[in-house]
C-alpha cells in the first residue's frame, strides 16, 4: 500500500518538475503507479474500498425458490404415486374375486341346458309309470336324447365319428383287436364308447374294437 508521506513526496517531486515547464500526470512511487490528474483525494488512495458482491445474495435467492419449487414437485409426485398404488392394489384385489367367480360359476350356462333335459326325463319317468305303452316311453326317451344332445351342440361338444375309420391312438381306446379280413388291419370296426370333443380337444376318447 502507498504511504501518505510517499504520495506527498510524489506530489512535491511533480509540481517541480510542472515548475520547470513539464507536465506530469502520472508518477511511480515503490514500483506502483500514482494518477496524480484524477481528482481522487488523498483520503480515497489510502485504503482499498469494501466491496459487496450482490450477485451472490440474488444467487442463494433464486436457488432458495428452486429448491422450495423442487420441495413441491416431489411432494406431488409423492401423492400421485400413493394414489397410483392404492388404485393398482384395488384393481389386483377385483380381478381376483372376477377370476374367482369365473371359476366358481363357468358351468352356469350349460347347467342351466342341462337342468331342462333332467325336467323332461322326470316327466317321462313319471309318465311310464302310468302308462304300459312302449312306443310313448321310447317315443319320449328319444325326445330326452335329442334335446340332451341339442344342449351339448350348443356348447360345442361333439360327439366322434369313429366307425370305420383308420385306429388313431390319440382319439380312440382300442379294447380289444379281432381279426377281420373284410378289413384293413388297425381299422375300427365297432365303438363301444363315444368319444366326445371340447371345441376341438379330446374330450373323452372312443373305446373302440380295432381290426388285426
Amino acid at each position: 500500500m502507498i504511504e501518505d508521506s510517499e504520495v506527498m513526496a510524489a506530489e512535491g517531486a511533480a509540481v517541480a518538475q510542472q515548475e520547470e515547464g513539464g507536465e506530469v500526470e502520472v508518477v511511480a512511487v515503490n514500483d506502483e503507479v500514482v494518477d496524480l490528474s484524477s481528482e481522487a483525494t488523498l483520503e480515497e488512495q489510502k485504503g482499498d474500498p469494501i466491496l459487496v458482491d450482490t450477485d451472490s445474495e440474488a444467487t442463494v435467492a433464486v436457488v432458495d425458490a428452486e429448491l422450495e419449487e423442487a420441495k413441491a414437485q416431489a411432494a406431488d409426485y409423492l401423492e400421485r404415486m400413493t394414489r397410483i398404488q392404492a388404485e393398482m392394489d384395488n384393481l389386483r384385489k377385483r380381478t381376483a374375486r372376477d377370476v374367482e367367480k369365473a371359476h366358481k360359476f363357468a358351468l352356469e350356462p350349460f347347467a342351466r341346458e342341462l337342468l331342462a333335459v333332467a325336467d323332461s326325463m322326470d316327466h317321462g319317468l313319471k309318465a311310464a309309470r302310468g302308462s304300459g305303452d312302449i312306443d310313448s316311453l321310447r317315443e319320449g326317451v328319444e325326445l330326452t336324447r335329442k334335446q340332451l344332445f341339442g344342449a351339448l351342440e350348443k356348447f360345442n361338444i361333439e360327439v366322434m365319428d369313429a366307425m370305420g375309420v383308420k385306429f388313431d391312438p390319440e382319439q380312440h381306446e382300442a379294447m380289444t383287436l379281432v381279426p377281420n379280413p373284410e378289413l384293413t388291419p388297425n381299422t375300427v370296426m365297432d365303438v363301444i364308447q363315444k368319444g366326445y370333443t371340447l371345441n376341438g380337444r379330446l374330450l373323452r376318447p372312443a373305446r373302440v374294437i380295432v381290426s388285426s
